[in-house]
């Protein structure tokens, strides 16, 4: 089964909570909805990454009855894994969009534990939601969840992956994406936009991996925008 066609089922299980204000499809598969016709060829990993605004706790959890095809994992119970072999594994994640980018913190809930994962209190709804195959999807901003996954501090495999996923999300920019991720950047605290210059860094030395964007076809690309961060850099001194 063709992994957009595994996508598409997926999300259509976890409309119920899609509908729900305030939530968004985060992480890894954001560039892949966002390529033309969600054609989903920007694969990092193979999980769906709901993002729920802590305001909404209660409302989504009242939802969850509604997932068709989808178990609660008892090992970790803001996962909920598929039942059907058509379907991908779905992270219920939380955001808190008055939460300093540097603070994480759980919500301990028997029916939807949350991680409050604080860079993601830098992602903003687009302005238009993705549509695909009669689905609304929300989904953030790019220049916000470029940052997010540019100011996450992770080493290994996972630290790869989130820089994989913000070259797949750099590769899809519009200038004024751009635009705005140098504007959000600007108000990032020191420490923040130093991460963010380091992971530029590391992008632009890694090497190709099989089946994921492509760091070392996107060089220039990310050089141009690290260019752009240092000149901002220069430009508040």
């Amino acid at each position: 089964m063709a992994f957009r066609d595994r996508l598409v089922a997926t999300l259509r299980a976890v409309a119920p909570v899609l509908e729900e204000p305030g939530v968004l499809i985060v992480g890894s598969e954001v560039p892949n909805l966002l390529q033309a016709g969600v054609a989903a060829t920007l694969v990092v990993s193979r999980a769906v990454d709901v993002g729920v605004p802590v305001e909404r706790h209660a409302e989504v959890k009242r939802r969850l009855d509604a997932l068709r095809g989808l178990r609660q994992s008892p090992e970790e119970r803001s996962v909920w894994v598929p039942d059907d072999p058509g379907l991908l594994e779905v992270n219920f994640v939380g955001m808190d969009s008055r939460r300093d980018p540097m603070d994480t913190s759980l919500i301990e809930d028997e029916r939807l534990p949350l991680l409050v994962f604080g860079p993601l209190a830098l992602l903003r709804p687009a302005a238009e939601p993705v549509s695909v195959e009669g689905l609304i999807v929300p989904v953030p901003r790019p220049s916000g969840l470029t940052l997010e996954k540019l100011v996450t501090d992770r080493t290994g495999e996972k630290g790869e992956r989130d820089l994989l996923v913000a070259l797949g999300l750099l590769m899809l920019a519009k200038p004024k994406d751009l635009d705005e991720l140098v504007a959000v950047y600007r108000t990032l605290s020191p420490e923040l936009r130093h991460t963010v210059r380091s992971n530029l860094t590391v992008l632009s030395l890694m090497k190709a991996h099989a089946q994921m964007p492509n760091p070392e076809a996107e060089r220039t690309r990310v050089a141009a925008l690290l260019s752009r961060l240092d000149a901002a850099e220069k430009a508040a001194q």
